[in-house]
């Protein structure tokens, strides 16, 4: 395989370019999509595309069903009376309707599909709360989404999404129905919330066990009832994806993607204004060496991926399926200098990847799950080669993700550039020789896809195959 020049190495391992870019998105600030920062993100993107000296630099405008956070509380009643109404406890999740709702509160811990089964019965009508956390040993990481449409589907009024990680910061992310909004209400609250909703729960539950509860049913009076109250707007609206090319006027094209958007709780430094930052400095490293390139290389950050992945479905619907040898695509990837790669079943993706981790005696963790999170799904889901690029931490889940605390200082620019080496690495390889990644029919892809998630993309309406 043909191998990065070390030059373009060695510009990769001292340039401040990316990180520099990074710092500017996330003092960008509040970069929601349809949001006018999410358009200034953009055009800081595209800026910084046409400083590497990539041609096409610009914007590709589209529409969006938009959501504005309004304020919500959770108060709670029974045994103990609090009122939570502050955005370091409470937040509602984007996608939610506007409502009120009062009802017993059910915990189904990590909600698993075992414990909403066990929970089944007690769900009609109540408030349902789940962690954000995923077992450990589990195949495949279990989705806010999948826990909100779990809930849905078994009678719950109401949802709350707890965070497993301390800090104070109640986690943020779309409820996953397609058309918009969902069913009920939903919020998430912090960790320290959430474990004390949890406690009073266990303790009402133990009490109904032992018959120490008050009243003809038990503990069932003694139940702490969750009142929520979400105010939010569901209105349509517009966003934009940046994009820019490198390399040789090919029919087909390498497609490298990022998202620009992020929550507006947050900078969003990991999620996912690295990722932004690398396709620009991945796309600056490739214009040095243009002349190698055999494959046109079409780099893409998407708009609104929070917010139901309309950034890359647009991109994905406009752009003939034989146009797109490949997708790499970048979501979260400088939490470590330790890649991740999704392959979704696409062996020759992966191998491209294991073949440069061990050019350079770098860690690469490799998953095949197809999975229905990330902008990469948009072209998955037609059997087109695509991999989703991260990398890991020590923190379980989303760790910082999604709440408050995805700030600059998290990261690390020495990481930065060690992923946009190792990137720029796959990518070369992609664009130079014969791309190993062939396209598989939808039907392959559609039957290769884990229960719970064909679950999971019904309910919400995103279920992209006739049946």
């Amino acid at each position: 395989m043909t191998e990065l020049p070390d030059r373009v190495v060695g510009d990769a391992r001292t340039s401040d370019f990316g990180w520099n870019l990074l710092t500017d998105l996330t003092d960008v600030g509040n970069r929601m999509a349809g949001s006018t920062g999410e358009r200034r993100g953009a055009e800081r993107v595209v800026e910084a595309f046409e400083a590497a000296d990539l041609r096409n630099a610009g914007l590709d405008e589209f529409e969006i069903p938009g959501w504005w956070r309004g304020e919500s509380s959770l108060s709670v009643s029974g045994p103990v009376e609090r009122h939570h109404e502050n955005s370091h406890e409470v937040i509602a999740l984007p996608g939610t309707p506007s409502g009120e709702v009062t009802a017993p509160l059910v915990d189904v811990g990590d909600g698993t599909d075992g414990e909403f089964a066990a929970a089944e019965g007690e769900l009609e009508g109540a408030v349902a709360m789940a962690s954000s956390r995923t077992p450990e040993g589990r195949d495949r990481w279990i989705h806010r989404m999948e826990k909100y449409v779990a809930a849905a589907e078994r009678g719950a009024v109401g949802f709350v999404f707890r965070n497993h990680i301390e800090g104070a910061l109640p986690p943020t992310g779309e409820i996953g129905y397609h058309n918009r909004p969902g069913p009920i209400p939903a919020v998430g609250v912090s960790k320290e919330v959430g474990d004390r909703l949890s406690r009073l729960a266990a303790a009402a539950d133990a009490d109904e066990e032992s018959g120490n509860g008050s009243g003809s049913d038990g503990a069932a009076e003694d139940r702490p009832t969750v009142s929520l109250d979400v105010d939010c707007r569901n209105e349509p609206t517009t966003s934009v994806n940046a994009v820019a090319e490198v390399g040789p006027y090919t029919e087909e094209a390498v497609f490298l993607t990022a998202h620009v958007d992020a929550h507006d709780v947050s900078d969003g430094a990991n999620d996912n204004g690295a990722g932004s930052a690398l396709v620009a400095e991945v796309g600056r490293l490739l214009a040095t060496v243009e002349g190698d390139l055999d494959t046109r290389v079409r780099l893409v950050t998407f708009g609104s991926e929070e917010i139901g992945l309309w950034g890359a479905y647009h991109a994905a619907e406009t752009t003939p399926e034989e146009e797109i040898a490949c997708v790499v695509n970048l979501d979260g990837a400088c939490s470590s200098r330790n890649l991740r790669v999704g392959t979704n079943g696409f062996e020759g993706m992966r191998s491209t990847f294991e073949a440069v981790a061990d050019a350079f005696d770098a860690p690469l963790t490799a998953g095949e799950t197809i999975s229905p999170h990330g902008d990469q799904w948009a072209f998955v889901q037609e059997g087109i080669p695509a991999v989703m690029a991260s990398t890991t931490s020590d923190q379980s889940g989303r760790g910082w993700g999604h709440t408050h605390a995805d700030t600059l200082d998290k990261l690390d620019s020495r990481d930065l550039r060690e992923v946009a080496t190792l990137v720029a690495a796959a990518v070369y390889r992609f664009a130079t020789g014969e791309i190993e990644a062939e396209h598989r029919s939808r039907e392959s892809i559609r039957d290769a896809i884990d229960e719970g998630y064909v679950e999971e993309l019904k309910t919400g309406g995103r279920w992209p195959y006739e049946e």
